[in-house]
């Protein structure tokens, strides 16, 4: 049988896309902390902004005092990814998919240990401030739902 090769490489497909994913958001929340002032936005106007903030809660600053639930919530998730993430599917897709939601939680994860807050700085103005954790999150989530959505709407197959 040869699903431990394949759950091996779907495993390391979901770490690499995960890591991937924290390598890019702390470096560039590292560029926007380095060349930005906390506040400041680049360029004055305009219908997308590098705004640098300090989002000391979960998504749209809600719940600015609870770290804890934050770092509980990512770390179940991150768990949840890594043990049962084979569970649907073991596809290259599936898992990188996976990968950009457990690279966006362990990033934003990091951050809140290391920092107490998460630097933020991508600015639509029409959408709360976020970085490339949270679009991978996002993005990841919406990926799997309409990949669930997309599975079940499939016919049966006759064996």
């Amino acid at each position: 049988m040869r699903s431990g090769p394949t759950r091996r490489l779907a495993l390391l497909a979901l770490l690499l896309s995960a890591a991937a994913v924290v390598a890019l958001d702390h470096l560039t929340k590292w560029l926007i902390t380095r060349r930005l002032a906390l506040g400041e936005q680049l360029p004055d106007s305009g219908p997308v902004t590098l705004h640098y903030v300090q989002n000391r809660g979960a998504a749209f600053s809600i719940l600015p005092n609870a770290q804890w639930l934050f770092l509980i919530v990512a770390v179940g998730v991150s768990l949840y990814i890594v043990l049962a993430g084979h569970r649907f599917g073991r596809g290259l897709l599936t898992q990188v998919v996976l990968g950009l939601v457990l690279g966006g939680a362990v990033a934003n994860a990091v951050d809140r240990v290391a920092q107490g807050y998460v630097v933020d700085f991508v600015d639509f103005h029409v959408w709360p401030v976020f970085n490339v954790a949270d679009s991978c999150i996002v993005v990841g989530i919406l990926s799997i739902v309409l990949f669930v959505g997309i599975e079940r709407r499939q016919p049966d197959r006759a064996p």
